[in-house]
């Protein structure tokens, strides 16, 4: 009876990892410098100052409204008419219950104008409003 032949070499199926780091490093190098991060555009407004200011506690869970002197409205750099302010707010806070609205107006827009956005806000039952300012400088 004849013995079966044995292979007298065998083959690894191993794949190199010894240029793994070079190569992730390599990706995460690129996607940091093609990466843009952006602030919101909005509406050319000039803040009005406040003596003292706090940060919201995370820009997530917001929604920016820019309204400026001329009454023109921006929610999240789109442009909205007033009247259509309720509708996209309403949307907003269906998607995310958490949501603040920081109302970002010109120091010189009419109250009138301030008043009816807080009514479509109210409308809208967007009651957690942040009214935001920059700090005066003393």
């Amino acid at each position: 009876m004849r013995k079966p032949f044995k292979k007298r070499t065998e083959i690894k199926s191993e794949i190199p990892t010894a240029s793994m780091p070079d190569i992730i490093f390599m990706l995460l190098v690129f996607f940091m410098v093609t990466t843009v991060l952006r602030e919101f555009d909005g509406l050319p407004i000039t803040l009005p100052s406040a003596v003292k200011i706090e940060k919201l506690e995370s820009k997530r869970h917001t929604a920016h409204v820019w309204v400026n002197k001329a009454g023109m409205v921006s929610i999240d750099d789109k442009r909205v008419p007033m009247s259509a302010v309720r509708n996209v707010i309403y949307a907003k806070l269906a998607s995310d219950p958490k949501l603040i609205t920081s109302l970002k107006a010109d120091r010189d827009t009419p109250m009138r104008v301030i008043s009816d956005m807080q009514q479509e806000l109210r409308h809208a039952n967007a009651l957690k409003v942040n009214f935001s300012a920059k700090t005066k400088v003393m």
